[in-house]
């Protein structure tokens, strides 16, 4: 986590002092804030702790999607092959995806009206690779999910351990909490990527806009666009998972009750 929160800041050139410090502090907190969870012997905030690979995809996805967009805003001071070739995959998806009403027309029309073109193309591009990442760590997780049968292939599931936030015995039967919560994350993980360049366009009339020109702020701010409804979306389909999980066991023990009975 360290290593994530630092990259922006080791790939490209010319950071500011200041915005070193920033990134250092933030590097500190959430090494120490990982350390000190997993380490811990009860569980406190991260979710699915002992049900592998949930937070390493979520957690590669991230990197990759915050290490490519650095790796191309460093093109724009120091281009090479590695460079080209990453932006012009982006410009490719972005253009693909840059219909009206998609998510990334909506971070493009987001920008201010005096927007370089420069801008336009760099925020459509940023936005086609971390769309393109979210699709394909989504895609992945699927087939652990579907194919695999995650995470019943992992051994025992406790609800406790890697559920921290969600609390069974509150609310009635747990089986309906997990479906609707798991059906809520997937609602939000969808309309996430619509609603977050609307709530932005609103938000700039209250307070500063964001300014996308520098590359550390399109950076995260793409990165955060798309991580976060993925995220939710994952989220979403694992506790759905769980949910049937427990129905299932459910059937098998009311199936061998009845049996036991019969006999």
């Amino acid at each position: 986590m360290a290593l994530l929160f630092a990259t922006p800041a080791l790939v490209l050139p010319n950071v500011s002092t200041d915005s070193i410090h920033i990134v250092v502090l933030f590097s500190l907190f959430a090494g120490g804030l990982i350390l000190i969870e997993y380490f811990s012997t009860y569980p406190s905030i991260v979710e699915f702790r002992y049900a592998p690979p949930f937070n390493r995809l979520r957690f590669i996805a991230l990197y990759l999607t915050v290490f490519t967009l650095s790796i191309v805003a460093r093109g724009q001071y120091e281009p090479n092959a590695l460079t080209g070739f990453l932006r012009t995959l982006g410009v490719i998806v972005g253009d693909a995806i840059d219909f009206p009403y998609s998510p990334v027309r909506l971070m493009v029309i987001m920008l201010p009206d005096n927007a370089s073109a420069n801008l336009v193309i760099a925020v459509r591009t940023a936005s086609g690779i971390a769309y393109l990442v979210s699709l394909a760590t989504l895609t992945v997780f699927f087939f652990y999910v579907r194919i695999l049968g995650w995470p019943a292939r992992n051994g025992a599931f406790n609800v406790w351990v890697n559920l921290p936030l969600f609390d069974p015995t509150a609310g009635g039967d747990v089986l309906p909490r997990l479906q609707r919560d798991g059906r809520l994350n997937i609602a939000l993980g969808f309309l996430m990527p619509f609603l977050i360049p609307a709530i932005v366009q609103m938000m700039s009339d209250l307070v500063d806009p964001i300014y996308l020109d520098d590359p550390m702020t399109l950076i995260w701010t793409i990165s955060a666009w798309a991580f976060i409804p993925a995220s939710l979306i994952m989220r979403g389909m694992a506790m759905g998972r769980v949910a049937e999980m427990i129905n299932e066991n459910r059937r098998r023990a009311y199936a061998a009750a009845q049996a036991m009975h019969a006999a």
